[in-house]
């Protein structure tokens, strides 16, 4: 999926928070945000697997979110709400692409790595691709939701954030044949450092 759609359904994991302690909703938006993104942080150190953990990510997220109710305060809310979606970030990503240049193409089998496992968990490729229509219709879907809770400001980084993601829909796949060209041009002592996916292309 793409980032934006991850950072989107981060900040709707923060509604229940607007509903019941909206002292505590902004820190929930920021850390559903942060959430959302920080797993893709590993993008070029071991991308899908550094910093994703579908089956232990939710783990973690129970006793957090158990703190948060006891004890609440910015920082357990802020910390359960950031779990939870960087936990749901790794879940869906196991429902997208495989972990390729032109994951429509369907030639890997690698999604997300199952640390407890110890594999690679294979695509269900529920959403073809990131960037593919149903991966902007989710990302629509949590913008929408949002906008319809009126939660300012995080409403208005929502809509910035679709208009992103229709963009990149958009482009997507020139995208692809733009960062393999990139690739090719890159100096050799940079090659390695090239996430894996431009290096095999």
């Amino acid at each position: 999926m793409m980032a934006t759609t991850h950072a989107l359904w981060g900040m709707a994991l923060a509604l229940p928070v607007l509903a019941t302690a909206p002292e505590f909703a902004p820190v929930a938006f920021v850390a559903g945000f942060l959430g959302g993104l920080a797993p893709d942080l590993d993008l070029y150190t071991g991308h899908r697997k550094t910093l994703h953990y579908p089956i232990y990510g939710p783990i973690v997220v129970v006793p957090a979110v158990a703190v948060a109710l006891l004890a609440p305060s910015a920082a357990t809310v802020g910390l359960a709400v950031g779990l939870a979606a960087a936990a749901l970030h790794a879940a869906t990503d196991a429902a997208g692409g495989g972990l390729e240049l032109r994951p429509w193409e369907a030639g890997s089998e690698r999604a997300v790595y199952s640390h407890y496992h110890g594999r690679w968990l294979r695509p269900r490729r529920w959403v073809r691709y990131d960037g593919a229509l149903e991966d902007l219709g989710l990302a629509g879907l949590a913008g929408g939701v949002l906008v319809a809770a009126g939660a300012d400001p995080a409403a208005a980084l929502a809509v910035a954030l679709v208009a992103v993601s229709a963009v990149y829909t958009l482009f997507r796949k020139p995208l692809a044949a733009l960062a393999e060209h990139l690739a090719g041009l890159a100096p050799p002592p940079v090659v390695p450092y090239l996430p894996e996916r431009y290096r095999e292309a």
